[in-house]
């Protein structure tokens, strides 16, 4: 009887260390990177959410109604629209998803590659309203950070599409900075600006060039009365400036360096 109650007891304490869950370390959860992979997310919303077309359909509709108040006044000078290019009337999102799905993002090589197919879709709205804007006699400036070398493809992708005034004259290419007011001021010799396009507040003017992000924002809530009047915004979460705010304009960071920054600004809980 004493070794069979010795027995149940030992088979007992088995039982009960079998049972017990033994403690594991749980594996490491790998980084996500934002870079360069999310900007494949926001192309993915550029190319197939319906809140994009909106958005950019509300703002060139803003666009048209702003014009016909405008031309309803007197003016001394004649008529220009300002627009970018990039993500304002033609839409690049192919090319970052290209990059983006190689482990890659922006080098001026293979973005001159891409630009030179002349294959960019239009942003929608963007050719009814600079039709309707030409219709009117109102000139259209493309003020673009595009390259010289890029100048023949870029014409031939906006002409595709029956954009006005798509010729040398008004086609206003980068040739030294980044910066556009030069070019603004350029159109400015012989036309009043009435609206400026773009998806990159420094489209608009001088004081959002390469501002720290701080700054940046703080000169956007300064310029509000401008946004819808004036200065016409549409959406690009791709690229632009906002991003490079984020680290400094320091372009030369490595990706990991790049997403350390990105990661640090996010607000979580």
């Amino acid at each position: 009887m004493k070794r069979l109650w010795t027995g149940v007891l030992l088979l007992g304490m088995l039982a009960c260390k079998t049972t017990t869950p033994v403690a594991q370390q749980s594996p490491a959860v790998p980084a996500t990177p934002l870079t360069p992979y999310g900007p494949a997310w926001a192309a993915l919303w550029q190319q197939r959410s319906g809140e994009y077309k909106a958005l950019c359909l509300q703002a060139y509709q803003l666009a048209a109604w702003r014009l016909d108040q405008i031309l309803a006044q007197p003016h001394h000078q004649p008529l220009a629209v300002v627009t970018d290019i990039d993500e304002t009337v033609l839409d690049n999102s192919p090319y970052s998803v290209h990059q983006a799905l190689n482990g890659k993002s922006y080098d001026e090589k293979s973005w001159i590659e891409w630009t030179a197919k002349a294959i960019a879709d239009t942003v929608p709205g963007a050719p009814n309203f600079f039709k309707y804007a030409a219709a009117k006699g109102v000139k259209v400036f493309y003020i673009t950070n595009r390259l010289e070398a890029e100048r023949a493809a870029t014409l031939k992708n906006l002409q595709h599409y029956g954009f006005p005034d798509a010729d040398d004259q008004h086609l206003l290419l980068k040739t030294a900075g980044s910066g556009k007011e030069p070019r603004r001021r350029q159109v400015l010799q012989q036309y009043e600006i009435v609206l400026l396009f773009g998806d990159n507040l420094s489209d608009f003017a001088a004081d959002f060039d390469k501002k720290p992000m701080t700054e940046r924002n703080a000169a956007a809530l300064q310029a509000a009365p401008s946004f819808g009047s004036k200065y016409i915004v549409l959406p690009n979460p791709m690229y632009g400036d906002w991003e490079g705010a984020l680290y400094n304009y320091q372009y030369k960071l490595t990706p990991q360096q790049k997403d350390s920054v990105m990661k640090a600004q996010l607000r979580n809980y």
